[in-house]
């Protein structure tokens, strides 16, 4: 999220003029999309325009989330779009500040939904990510090379897939309206595997600082309702390979050293 172009109330108010807008509060985090609180007078919506060139990847995304908020889904439906800005409805609730076990056992439940869901979809491969997986580490190696020898690993990094999943369920993607969660930015899923999603998830959510308590309570929630069980050897490892994926993007995308050390401890 965060404003890359900017827009002025009375422009979108002549995009959407329905809705009557009476307030525009520009989001700070975040430098790939631009992101927008919409307020009227009883209600807030999300305004984003994506700066980048990927209007079949919108085009699925508006699907994904008509279908799994019909399921039950706590996600944000797509409401208008025009000259390539998009209207979201905007959960309500806000982002965790301290993560506690009810934060855990609603994403497991949230995940598992998820991923029974995602079972059928057809997704094709990842090369792309693997590929551009490959470009950060030869950059890491020129550039940060005390980095690149703790992340060599991920030249082996591979997302065979079960299905479409999230792929990025950190904290600053969820809602909580009570123990209610919300799961927002489903933009750049992609296919992989169901225990790479939950193990993003749970770094997202510093699992790794309650450690066994915070694993255990999660794989003992999700197991209950998953279309496909996950071991706790298997997610152990997919949560190091989901820190040490996040750490290098840190390091290559961001140039911040300094978060991507948050990432591997």
């Amino acid at each position: 999220m965060g404003v890359v172009t900017q827009v002025s109330l009375g422009k979108v108010n002549s995009l959407f003029p329905s809705y009557g807008f009476t307030k525009l509060e520009p989001t700070l985090s975040g430098i790939i999309d631009t992101t927008y609180i919409a307020h009227t007078k009883t209600s807030s919506y999300i305004l984003k325009k994506y700066e980048r060139d990927i209007p079949q990847k919108i085009a699925q995304d508006t699907k994904l989330l008509n279908e799994l908020n019909a399921k039950g889904l706590n996600v944000p439906i797509c409401l208008a779009q025009n000259q390539g800005w998009y209207l979201y409805k905007k959960l309500k609730g806000s982002q965790p500040k301290y993560v506690k076990s009810y934060h855990i056992q609603a994403l497991a439940r949230f995940l598992a939904k998820l991923h029974c869901t995602m079972a059928t979809y057809k997704c094709t491969s990842n090369q792309i990510i693997e590929e551009e997986v490959l470009t950060a580490l030869r950059y890491t190696k020129e550039n940060y090379f005390g980095y690149y020898k703790r992340l060599e690993f991920l030249k082996h990094f591979s997302l065979k897939p079960d299905a479409c999943i999230h792929g990025d369920i950190f904290k600053d993607n969820t809602i909580f309206d009570g123990k209610k969660i919300g799961v927002i930015d489903f933009i750049d899923s992609s296919c992989g595997t169901f225990a790479y999603d939950a193990a993003v998830a749970l770094v997202g959510f510093d699992a790794r600082v309650h450690h066994q308590y915070f694993i255990n309570l999660f794989l003992n929630t999700y197991n209950q309702h998953a279309p496909k069980k996950i071991t706790k050897k298997r997610l152990l490892y997919k949560m190091k390979v989901a820190s040490h994926f996040y750490a290098l993007k840190r390091v290559y995308t961001y140039k911040n050293t300094f978060r991507a050390q948050e990432l591997l401890g």
